[in-house]
This record gives C-alpha cells, structure tokens and sequence, in this order.
C-alpha cells in the first residue's frame, strides 16, 4: 500500500499470515527486517500482519534519514490499521517496535482491542544506554574464554548508529546476536540459522528526535495490556517491564525465566501460548 508522507508518498509493506483474531506486530531495530518477528506459533491461533517498516526489504525510503522517528512508525502503522478495515485490532511491538506500540496505543487508543508490549522500555536516554552497555559487558565477562569474538560485542552495540551502509549494519547485527539470548552457545545449531538470516537497514539508525519517554503519559493508557520481557534481556529487561508495568493500569506482567531478547525463538510455544490466551481471552 502506499501512504502519503508529507509531499511525499511512500510505499508501507505488511504480511499475513494465520488466522483468528488480528494482531498487528511492529518489529524493533529501528531498521531490523520484519521476518525475525514472524511467530509461526501464533498464527495457528492469530491473524498475524507483519510490518515491514518504512526504511526496511521492499517498504519505501524517506528521503531525509532523520525522519526516521518514533511519529513516522506511527504514521505509517496508522495509515495500515485503518487500510485493514476493522473496528479493532491487537497491537504487539518488540523492542523499539514497543516504543512505537506505546505511542501509537495512547494516541489512538479506540483502535486497539488489545497490546502486548514485548521486551521494550517506557524511556531511552543516558541510563537506558548506559545499562544496556553493562549488560552486553556482563555477557562479555560470562563468553570470552570460550568465545573471544564477544569481547567486541560492546563496542560494536555503541558504533551501530554510526553504520551507513546496510550491509554493514547487518554485519555487526549478526555478530552480536548471541547476546540476545539466554544460551546462544549452547543451543547454536537451533538458533545459528535465524542468525544467518537477520537483516539490518542503516538509514533508520539516522533518525533524529529526543529521548524516548512516555512515563508519564503511561497511566493513562485504557488498552488492555500484557507485558513481556526475558530474565536475561540484556537491552530491555525485566527492570524496563516493571517500570511499565507499575504505570499501566491492571496491565499483566509476564518475565519469561531462561530467556534473553527474543523469547518467541527459544521458547516459541511459552511465547505464543502466553500471547494468543491473552488476546483471545
């Protein structure tokens, strides 16, 4: 479909797949390709719509990279809830995708039937960063000896945004993915795969706004509402969802033990039972 920005009008790609109720899911990154989110175990209960943001595969490019923002995502996942022709839909984000989630649930939120935010944060900034960065340490301080690649993994988390070229984005993603999860090492020919495939688009990184933080704004959110984080989620942990969490009003909390970043690969059936009893309840 394609979605007026501005003067410009820009493509938006989305996927489906499943069937049963609809739950739009918006992918993190910002800038990671949409098929690392594809949850095959929910679509058994779930109509799933895929995103594929702005700046990423076959979806449009913005002709200034500083558009890349929170407003545009929720711009363009505005412009695709309303083409789906529903009353309602569920709303899942991952990650920066639950930053969009969290934005487009207050602003909107006579759209929604339900949202799961899934290993995201109500604020970035300073201690954001800084906390993530001593988590990847931490894990760097855990692998090193059997896995001296990881003692780069830090520097190469705080170099991302710098990256212009998409095929070196995707590169150091893939370096680093280990660290978003539980047991890479151990489970490595189930998750090495999914490593191989993940994709990352440089220009999103470029975009330029404050500090993401909805804090304040957060008891007001009147959407039924389930939050998700890995124990072990180096980057938006349980102390991320708790602060959720305690704002949303009679919001769920779920922390998912033995997991990292992306609990719907190793634990895929916990996951999607977690998420389909919630929004078919």
């Amino acid at each position: 479909m394609s979605v007026r920005l501005g003067d410009a009008v820009v493509e938006q790609r989305y996927h489906v797949a499943g069937r049963g109720p609809v739950c739009v899911a918006h992918p993190g990154g910002p800038g990671i390709g949409w098929e690392y989110l594809r949850v095959p175990h929910l679509e058994r209960s779930l109509t799933m719509v895929y995103i594929e943001p702005v700046g990423t595969g076959a979806s449009g490019r913005l002709d200034d990279p500083q558009d890349y923002t929170i407003a545009t995502y929720g711009h363009f996942l505005h412009q695709v809830i309303g083409h789906l022709g529903l009353d309602t839909v569920a709303l899942l984000g991952h990650s920066h995708g639950g930053f969009v989630a969290q934005r487009y649930a207050l602003d909107h939120p006579g759209h929604l039937s339900g949202l799961v935010l899934y290993d995201t944060s109500p604020v970035t900034g300073e201690d954001f960063w800084a906390a993530a960065v001593a988590g990847m340490q931490d894990f760097t301080r855990l692998h090193v000896r059997e896995h001296p690649e990881v003692a780069a993994f830090a520097d190469a988390l705080t170099t991302r945004p710098e990256v212009e070229d998409d095929e070196e984005a995707t590169a150091i993603l893939r370096t680093i993915a280990p660290a978003y999860f539980h047991d890479y090492y151990g489970r490595e020919a189930d998750f090495a795969p999914g490593r191989a495939a993940l994709r990352m688009y440089a220009a999103p990184a470029w975009g330029q706004e404050p500090a993401f933080d909805v804090r304040g704004d957060l008891p007001g959110l009147s959407v039924p509402t389930l939050v998700v984080a890995g124990a072990d989620d180096f980057i938006c942990g349980p102390r991320w969802a708790r602060m959720i969490h305690e704002r949303v009003p009679a919001a769920e909390l779920c922390i998912l033990q033995r997991t990292g970043h992306l609990g719907h690969i190793e634990h895929p059936g916990e996951f999607a039972a977690l998420v389909a009893d919630f929004l078919t309840d």
